[in-house]
């Protein structure tokens, strides 16, 4: 196999295209937990959850955890009796995998432009912690930057380096031609300030393989880090369907973000000319940071201070589809159990796995969808 050196070119005209995520998986990418600066006493309870959605999803498919080399003798020690799961060496400065990872293309066929016969990509979009130095979660991100390159490295594969700032949960697409994402956050000036609406949403169509992008006004309320991530608010669950954070209290400010989504979902056609079906699933809470959670965290100056009484981020969307498993959060909340009883009916086809403890990750800005990023199997 070539070695992973950068690929010039469009991946579109090449015939690659983003598979959805509930097409098949080789395996799912995530990184660990250590920075206590961000998350509360030294990232020991996260930790914990980490491992737990680890394992979970290794029941479907297998698992890679990067982690770095003061934690990977732990992490090592941690899941050798899972055999489904790997873990290998890789400095980060911090684990939000579904944003610093590479995002997979793949391609059944076609002229190759130096890549003749390779069937999956990764794309390296530039990252900048969610905001740069205007308003970033963290001031250095330089080993984040690095993330893609080694992980397509390892799969021996094709990367093709992208100069626009994007993560990887700011867009979802349903593998027949349609993304969605948000104008919240994809027309930021903290990302893009040089590049129009149409200029992002053509990037988008020629390296994703997109013909039509949905844009939603704003994403979930709370969710200040990643300046309203698509993926903490809505996500394809088949072509033409949607599953949506809802709230039916009308005084609660999700609802209005919720309403203006279903709005433009509703309005909205797909690529194939499809109307939008809309499923809607409560959000938990609403939840906060306690006092005690907050000071748990360090403060350093070199990140996002956490505040007590911070409105959480939390949703049931921000979930990891597996080979036949749906991975997703719980918070110990009254409507957990509604949620997966949503979920469960939005995949039956697939066995609906909550992860207890989730707020542990939402207070560190994300959740299950944020920490995974999934590589599909390489077509024939």
């Amino acid at each position: 196999m070539p070695k992973a050196t950068a690929t010039v070119g469009r991946p579109a005209k090449m015939g690659f295209r983003m598979p959805a995520e509930w097409e098949p998986h080789d395996q799912c990418w995530m990184g660990w937990p250590e920075r206590p600066d961000n998350w509360r006493e030294h990232a020991g309870p996260v930790q914990k959850v980490f491992a737990r959605t680890a394992t979970a999803i290794s029941k479907f498919e297998p698992v890679t955890i990067c982690a770095s080399a003061k934690q990977y003798p732990y992490v090592h020690e941690l899941m050798l009796h899972q055999p489904n799961i790997r873990v290998v060496e890789m400095s980060m400065n911090d684990c939000w995998f579904r944003d610093i990872g590479p995002t997979f293309i793949t391609r059944t066929g076609g002229p190759g432009s130096g890549i003749t016969g390779q069937k999956i990509a990764g794309i390296d979009w530039e990252f900048n912690a969610w905001g740069g130095a205007i308003d970033g979660c963290y001031v250095d991100w330089s080993l984040d930057n690095y993330v893609a390159k080694k992980i397509v490295e390892i799969e021996k594969i094709s990367r093709f380096p992208h100069t626009m700032v994007l993560e990887g949960g700011s867009i979802h697409v349903d593998g027949e031609g349609t993304c969605i994402t948000t104008e919240e956050c994809l027309l930021n000036p903290n990302r893009n300030p040089n590049m129009t609406k149409l200029e992002i949403e053509n990037e988008l169509k020629d390296f994703l393989g997109v013909t039509k992008v949905i844009w939603i006004p704003h994403g979930l309320y709370g969710d200040e880090d990643t300046n309203g991530h698509v993926d903490n608010l809505c996500c394809f669950i088949k072509p033409g369907v949607v599953l949506l954070s809802w709230t039916d209290d009308e005084k609660d400010p999700q609802w209005k973000r919720s309403a203006e989504a279903l709005s433009a979902l509703s309005q909205a056609v797909d690529a194939k000319g499809r109307d939008i079906e809309v499923v809607k699933i409560h959000i938990p809470g609403p939840l906060y940071m306690t006092k005690e959670e907050a000071e748990g965290v360090k403060k350093t100056g070199h990140a996002v201070r956490r505040e007590p009484g911070t409105r959480l981020a939390a949703s049931y969307v921000n979930l990891y589809i597996a080979n036949g498993g749906v991975v997703a959060p719980a918070f110990g909340d009254k409507w957990d159990e509604a949620g997966r009883e949503v979920l469960q009916k939005a995949f039956p086809g697939h066995e609906v796995v909550m992860v207890e403890g989730a707020r542990e990750i939402v207070l560190g800005g994300g959740n299950i969808h944020c920490i995974t990023q999934q590589q599909p199997v390489r077509p024939a």
